[in-house]
């Protein structure tokens, strides 16, 4: 019988695998690492007492790719979806706080950050209609409110870059997908059981179920190709021979896949820091489920219980010496913004994702692989669900098509 051979237990991999099993195909799975989830995995630290997350992703309720995986693994009743689309801010420049609320049908009522005019539509018309080699820097005006207020924390959070280093139509292809839909597809949607227990356990779960066990700690180092096809997939010491019908889906990042196939790939991106912080019950419950920061180090920050954890988006490594620093800068930075100057967390802990996500500048984008780069080969990932960048949704998303791509064959 024919196998599809998927490679790569991160999302993109797990939901592949998932939707080929649903559509009868014989489905083995590899991942190079002993765990799934690849970017998005959840553990327990000691340091803290707690399951944390490696780090923080920001889903909507638009994002129904992450909604209807949730709904195949049995996860979706865990998701903690927001009843309106209200985004609190602080500035910690100036001290100010506000709410970005998209109106709805049911919530009608809409709320900019302060300052911002008429011109933030002129400015939503231009990232809409940029063209390929745009930058949101090239069309949005530096340096008024709505840059400091709205584009450049959007640009960090989305794309995990500053405007001046990203594209105009990943982000426009979000903003489509979101705001433009108004505040029913921009709900936030938190998992208060963690990344790994609501995303990534039922759906290794799932695949066990349905017979399928991963072969952990399989890099995959070699792909020997003849006639325009995937001849065998070598795994170090451990070459697979690939039948005339048999199939591989390349779960992976960019990088990897590009230089398994000799393509130029999209270049990585930026690091993302993530700082958690284990806080006293009576302060955890001063600070909202999440918080956009402004003026300071840390762009975001959420809480889930007692655990505090702060976003970096589009930083740079840190030196181990610097690390006590930077996490007692954060922790400022969010007392101040909650009132709870004085009060010091119970433990701490700094992860630092060193490329987070693929570079999104126009021209890594230029470099994105084409989903069937040999006769037998379809590539899944973050990077393949243009023109999205690199987020839960896209490798989501990815997967899908890449399923969908060898069960019609």
């Amino acid at each position: 019988m024919a196998v599809v051979h998927v490679v790569g237990a991160g999302l993109a991999g797990l939901s592949a695998a998932l939707r080929l099993v649903d559509g009868g195909a014989n489905v083995r799975l590899w991942e190079a690492t002993g765990r799934a989830g690849g970017r998005a995995w959840s553990f327990h630290d000691r340091t803290l007492g707690a399951l944390i997350d490696n780090g923080n992703h920001l889903v909507l309720s638009g994002n129904s790719a992450v909604l209807d995986h949730c709904r195949r693994i049995g996860s979706f009743g865990w998701l903690d979806i927001a009843s309106e689309a209200a985004l609190p801010f602080h500035d910690l420049a100036t001290g100010a706080d506000w709410v970005l609320r998209v109106p709805s049908l049911s919530s009608p009522r809409a709320a900019l950050p302060p300052g911002i005019g008429p011109g933030v539509i002129a400015d939503l018309w231009r990232i809409m209609t940029a063209g390929a080699g745009r930058g949101v820097s090239d069309v949005v005006r530096p340096g008024t409110p709505a840059w400091h207020a709205l584009w450049e924390p959007l640009s960090l959070a989305v794309l995990n870059a500053p405007p001046d280093a990203a594209a105009a139509r990943p982000l426009a292809a979000v903003l489509s997908r979101t705001i433009l839909r108004g505040g029913g597809a921009c709900k936030t949607v938190t998992m208060p059981r963690g990344l790994g227990p609501t995303l990534v356990d039922p759906a290794a779960t799932a695949l066990l179920d349905a017979g399928v066990e991963p072969v952990w700690r399989h890099p995959l180092t070699a792909i020997e190709q003849d006639g325009g096809r995937a001849a065998a997939l070598v795994f170090g010491e451990r070459r697979v021979e690939l039948g005339p019908e048999d199939r591989v889906i390349l779960a992976m990042p960019a990088q990897t896949a590009g230089a398994l196939l000799a393509l130029p790939a999209p270049s990585a991106g930026r690091a993302i820091l993530n700082a958690h912080f284990k806080v006293p019950a009576e302060a955890a419950e001063r600070i909202p489920p999440l918080l956009g920061l402004l003026s300071g180090r840390g762009d975001w920050a959420f809480r889930r219980g007692d655990i505090v954890s702060v976003t970096v988006s589009g930083a740079e490594p840190v030196a181990a010496g610097a690390q006590e620093a930077l996490l007692a800068e954060l922790w400022s930075e969010v007392a101040r913004a909650t009132g709870l100057a004085g009060t010091e967390p119970l433990a701490s802990r700094l992860l630092v994702e060193k490329a987070a996500t693929f570079a999104p500048d126009p021209a890594s984008l230029s470099r994105r692989l084409p989903l069937r780069p040999l006769g037998n080969v379809v590539l899944a990932g973050d990077h393949m669900s243009p023109p999205l960048p690199a987020t839960i949704e896209g490798a989501l998303r990815s997967a899908r098509h890449a399923a969908s791509a060898v069960l019609k064959g």
